[in-house]
């Protein structure tokens, strides 16, 4: 049987509020003093998400002894923008490093804990020198300067080393906010060291040095360019000082954030910076690796970030190019010419050289169409760009083109991408417990594209990723087992497949279903949707939860059993995984019962539907 959504939902919106009641008690260990940060990488410190409710210093200011945790940690570093902060860690503890993140995370008012993983510039030094350019021809820039050599109302921040912003094929890409250093926590991005600090310089020179000034080199792009200095001059730099200089980036207003580097993996702290540009209209494009490696390194491989691949003169990958399926596009790397520090101009190598290649055509392609935001600039950069025969997991869309991009806008309606299409196989629609099911999506596709994903969702809590997968339910019942693909320009579709599950004797849970949905929209992290649900079927065995949201959003999902109104700090369950597509399922349910569900903004804003699924005996 269905019901009527209105006859078993009722729904009121909030807006959260911040306050301090609790949060004393649950971080009473930990000082409020912030003593002072040394610069650098941080391989003490641990990074804790504090959820949206409360605000990072209500939370970090407690002082009291909690026994939990050890002697000796103390908050090093705020930021309530992203809901994180740092915890440094004492020298000597008793207490291992999982299980002070196994007990931060139990703590009330914590959504995560990691540690500060350290990330590094991706260069490839070459010493010797010959040639001239090659990248700008390569990328047909110089025909696209026909039409503009950039605007300075275009700003690309470079999160790198400290960049020479002095140096005579800079300074006039630069105005009076030159930027910020986020290693020493000053204003000045300007390099330590002449010797040691050239990567961040060389990496501006690519996208941005002046070009038609009869001096020096070719940038790709006139645009103003912002020094955002989160690596030393070692060419290494922490995860919190990364994101934070993101974050700021999209606060003074930049338009392209180009990050060559890399070497963590996925940290919660990055992924909600880059959430909070992307939500800020700011294209993000990093440099894919230089492990010769078939997956793409992180921060380049969040779904937010535009991952840029190396190719050489003759439009060969480099040899030292990360690759894969999240490739998007891929740019000139390999003994590239741009602006030094301790001399005018040097050749050196690496996806780090090919990331601003791509972020100075995106830069003249802004200039040429300032109306795009970044989601159209994100996808007529891939769909103008060129295929040099590689393939496709090696150049994504291809090679990156200015004089496509730059030309595209003369199309007053450009493509829009298409959805991809779900295809689901299953081995067996009905089968018994413990018997397998073999999940076969290799007939999705994408009209205008390519399939980047495949993730599986079996309705009993159990995930897997890939396009074939297998897998054995436990327990009896009616089972909604969904497909979500996406594609390489991040769209996403979902479907699903019903899978009944008989116990041996031949009874199951099931026999009869009631069901509803309701569609909402979050506008924001603070914004929050509360619905509940009450069992009307007789004899009820199983409520599944449902929670489907946007690309660019982070919702999570929030259930009581009792009826109550949950919040993100008093529930029963919940599901809050880095994407919108939350579940959650009740087996110990009665007819009756009311079920409280909250929907919950953690980053992003967006259209949701959440559904109900009661089944009985």
């Amino acid at each position: 049987m269905t019901d009527d959504i209105s006859d078993d939902w009722g729904r009121r919106t909030f807006l959260k509020a911040t306050g301090a009641v609790g949060a004393a008690a649950a971080f009473a260990g930990l000082s409020s003093a912030t003593p002072t940060r040394e610069p650098g990488t941080r391989p003490n410190e641990i990074l804790v998400g504090v959820t949206n409710t409360y605000s990072v210093t209500d939370v970090a200011s407690a002082t009291a002894n909690d026994e939990r945790l050890p002697d000796g940690m103390s908050v090093t570093h705020e930021n309530d923008d992203l809901s994180y902060m740092a915890l440094s860690k004492p020298e000597v503890t008793t207490m291992s490093d999982d299980d002070i993140i196994e007990t931060l995370e139990s703590l009330d008012h914590v959504r995560y804990a990691e540690f500060n993983e350290t990330l590094h510039a991706l260069a490839e030094p070459n010493d010797p020198r010959f040639g001239d350019q090659y990248a700008p021809q390569l990328v047909n820039a110089p025909a696209a300067w026909d039409t503009t050599l950039g605007s300075e109302d275009v700003t690309v921040a470079v999160i790198d080393q400290g960049v020479k912003y002095d140096h005579p094929d800079l300074t006039g890409q630069f105005g009076s906010n030159k930027g910020k250093d986020f290693v020493d926590s000053d204003g000045d991005p300007y390099p330590d060291s002449m010797a040691d600090e050239y990567h961040g310089t060389h990496v501006a020179g690519i996208a941005s040095a002046t070009t038609n000034n009869g001096d020096g080199i070719a940038g790709m792009s006139n645009s103003t360019v912002l020094s955002g200095r989160a690596l030393s001059e070692q060419g290494s730099g922490s995860t919190s000082d990364i994101a934070d200089a993101v974050q700021w980036a999209a606060d003074q207003g930049a338009d392209i954030v180009n990050m060559s580097l890399g070497g963590g993996g996925y940290t919660n702290t990055m992924k909600n910076a880059v959430s909070y540009a992307a939500d800020n209209g700011v294209t993000i494009i990093c440099a894919s690796g230089n492990d010769s490696s078939g997956s793409v390194s992180y921060p380049a491989a969040y779904d937010e970030c535009i991952a840029v691949g190396a190719i050489d003169q003759n439009e060969n990958l480099a040899s030292f190019s990360n690759y894969g399926e999240k490739q998007d596009v891929v740019a000139p790397g390999v003994n590239i010419l741009s602006t030094w520090t301790d001399s005018p101009y040097n050749k050196i190598s690496g996806t780090s050289m090919a990331c601003p290649a791509a972020a100075g055509v995106a830069a003249l392609g802004l200039a040429a169409n300032p109306g795009w935001s970044n989601t159209e600039l994100r996808s007529q950069l891939k769909n103008t760009a060129v295929d040099v025969g590689l393939p496709e997991n090696q150049q994504g869309a291809g090679r990156v083109d200015a004089a496509n991009l730059v030309g595209s806008g003369d199309d007053p309606d450009p493509p829009e991408n298409e959805a991809p299409t779900v295809s689901i196989d299953a081995s067996a629609a009905t089968v018994t417990v413990g018997q397998e099911v073999t999940f076969d999506g290799s007939g999705s596709s994408d009209a205008d594209g390519s399939i980047s994903a495949y993730e599986w969702s079996f309705g009993d809590g159990a995930t897997a990723t890939g396009q074939t997968v297998a897998h054995a339910y436990s327990e009896a019942g009616d089972y909604s087992a969904s497909l979500t693909v996406t594609d390489d320009d991040g769209a996403t579709t979902t479907d699903s497949v019903a899978i009944t599950v008989e116990s041996e004797d031949g009874g199951s849970c099931g026999d009869e279903s009631s069901t509803g949905s309701a569609d909402g929209y979050l506008y924001g992290y603070y914004d929050s949707d509360d619905y509940t649900w009450t069992n009307d079927l007789q004899n009820p065995c199983q409520v599944t939860i449902s929670l489907s949201g946007g690309n660019w959003s982070d919702f999570d999902l929030y259930v009581t059993t009792d009826g109550r109104t949950p919040t993100t700090s008093d529930y029963d369950k919940r599901s809050i995984t880095p994407d919108s597509q939350e579940q959650i399922t009740l087996d110990d349910v009665s007819s009756g019962q009311e079920i409280g569900v909250l929907v919950d903004s953690y980053s992003g804003s967006g259209s949701y539907t959440v559904n109900v699924e009661e089944l009985g005996q």
